[in-house]
């Protein structure tokens, strides 16, 4: 006979199969009498488990939804396909979703066996997706559950971080928050070394343990560090930067550009302003081009100066186009 505690995770683990189990049923799998079930079911919902009971013959248990989520038990095949689910999730930076998955997997990983991590990471290792972001690097899921972890405890990270420019620097950092785009993850942590507040892109930091120690969590650089990251990553880190007034409302022109290529700011139902930089005055000027909508340019005069020569030569190449001749 199973010991109760034991017992009861076996019980567990067959209400968790979403299917009606009689009592007989349950009493014969415990290798227990139908009063010990009853006892074990009392035992679970005190654990805060709603275990559903339905009267006469064609009645049973079955474990219902709750309020509250309860402890899950997975058996290995569910906990491996859980894991890889939610590391293809954060790897990808799915919309909505992606820092949940970081969080779950953080904590899942955290108690998976050692046979199953292995199994995990072999699996991810050598699998190929056929599909990825368009961002180009994707960062290593591994290295996203250690940061948020490190977030989670406010304990110091060490890490190699790469640059554009591909140098390389060490770094010493407190942790605050990670945040993903449609394609890239960022973590934006208190800079030991430079007494500041920094934005590193995760697919360039490669961890140097060991990490720590643990640190009391600063006040956050700004309110909302999704739209600190996105004016850090769409306008600070460029030298050339703009205000552009776009002739459509906020939501269409959110529909072409993302946090990552500018800040937008609503003016009315038909009018939005844009924050944006560019490595150069012709990039920014492209870049406003191929929004596909109509602009003006609040400043600076730098970026007016520059459509002009950017003008004369489309009209240079479209005067160098024979004209249609009529047959």
């Amino acid at each position: 006979m199973l010991e109760t505690s034991a017992r009861l995770l076996r019980l567990l683990s067959l209400l968790q199969a979403h299917r009606d189990w009689s009592g007989a049923d349950l009493a014969e799998r415990l290798g227990v009498t139908p009063r010990t079930v009853r006892r074990d079911i009392d035992k679970l919902r005190e654990l805060g488990y709603p275990v559903n009971a339905s009267p006469g013959t064609g009645g049973g248990y079955q474990l219902g939804a709750g309020a509250e989520l309860p402890p899950l038990l997975l058996d290995d095949e569910e906990a491996v396909a859980v894991a890889v689910g939610l590391r293809t999730a954060a790897g990808n930076g799915i919309e909505g979703i992606g820092e949940s998955s970081v969080r779950a997997l953080a904590k899942l990983e955290q108690v998976l066996p050692d046979r199953l991590r292995r199994r995990v990471n072999a699996l991810n290792t050598f699998t190929v997706p056929l599909l990825r972001g368009t961002g180009g690097a994707v960062a290593d899921a591994e290295v996203l559950t250690g940061i948020a972890g490190a977030c989670r405890d406010a304990e110091r990270l060490r890490f190699a971080y790469r640059d554009h420019s591909g140098s390389v620097s060490r770094r010493t950092v407190e942790p605050h928050r990670l945040v993903c785009t449609e394609h890239r993850w960022y973590l934006v942590a208190w800079d030991l070394d430079r007494a500041d507040w920094r934005t590193f892109r995760v697919d360039r930091i490669t961890p140097t343990p060991p990490h720590g120690p643990r640190f009391v969590p600063r006040d956050a650089p700004a309110e909302d560090l999704a739209a600190y990251v996105s004016k850090g990553i769409s306008t600070g880190v460029y030298p050339t930067r703009a205000v552009i007034r776009l002739k459509a409302g906020i939501e269409r022109a959110a529909e072409r550009i993302s946090p990552s290529a500018g800040v937008l700011e609503a003016v009315d139902a038909d009018t939005c302003l844009l924050r944006t930089g560019a490595a150069t005055w012709e990039v920014l000027v492209i870049h406003v081009m191929m929004l596909g909508i109509d602009f003006e340019v609040v400043g600076p005069p730098e970026l007016q100066d520059a459509i002009g020569p950017v003008r004369d030569r489309l009209s240079r190449v479209l005067d160098r186009v024979p004209s249609a001749t009529t047959p």
